[in-house]
């Protein structure tokens, strides 16, 4: 198990560009730790040493899949984002616990919330939609990350027209969320569920416009025609 991280390691420092290493840090507002690779290298690291594990049990990728959220880099995060990914055939119900857990121990940026959750996460919900109940309640939690990741794991159930009113009641208890990217994280869900359902996204914006921060609003209407942006804009 030690020689597959310490693979991993090698590669990735062997791949390291000191053009992405000096403007890594510029997209995140967090201080994190990163190698400096560009990610489509990162993807074919992941890729090519997926195909080495993807027989073991998956307890046994899991277990990888921890060490590498452990290590707090950035790039060592897509790689366990691409490998959870990777196992969504072999999901199950109690995996919730398990991506619940990593989001609150290791989640510390929105580039691996989004990574995560809008794969892994938002296809295990379409497997298991009796856990709506569970990402709607990540809502309550203190945890900027769960509260983002309870929209942006809609993300891409919302582009396929599903999960509506889940979709509104998570957009309604975040609703006044002072926290920015919570507020781009929901409207990015609302603009997502605006492609199939327009009129009802548009209805719920013109509902709360007053109140709702002007960062979701944006986000929500971005992809509307012109006449109902300028609309939704009006005071």
């Amino acid at each position: 198990m030690n020689e597959i991280i310490l693979k991993i390691r090698k590669q990735l420092e062997e791949n390291i560009d000191i053009k992405t290493k000096e403007s890594s840090q510029k997209f995140i507002k967090e201080k994190i730790e990163f190698y400096g690779v560009k990610i489509p290298i990162v993807n074919k690291i992941s890729k090519n040493i997926f195909c080495e594990i993807e027989s073991f049990d998956k307890p046994e990728i899991f277990r990888l899949i921890e060490i590498l959220w452990q290590s707090g880099i950035l790039e060592e995060s897509f790689i366990a984002c691409n490998w959870t990914y990777s196992l969504r055939e072999r999901f199950q119900p109690t995996d919730f616990e398990v991506f619940k857990k990593w989001i609150i121990s290791y989640i510390n940026n929105w580039a691996s919330c989004d990574t995560f959750c809008n794969h892994s996460v938002g296809e295990f919900i379409q497997m298991y939609p009796e856990f709506l109940n569970g990402l709607i309640n990540f809502t309550k939690s203190e945890n900027r990350w769960m509260r983002r990741a309870s929209a942006v794991s809609l993300i891409i159930p919302a582009r396929k027209g599903l999960f509506l009113n889940e979709i509104f009641e998570i957009a309604n208890k975040l609703l006044l969320d002072k926290d920015d990217l919570v507020q781009k994280g929901y409207g990015w869900m609302l603009k997502a569920a605006s492609e199939s359902h327009q009129a009802e996204v548009f209805d719920f914006v013109m509902k709360n416009k007053l109140i709702m921060p002007r960062t979701s609003l944006r986000y929500a209407i971005e992809k509307m025609p012109q006449e109902m942006r300028k609309i939704a804009m009006s005071k």
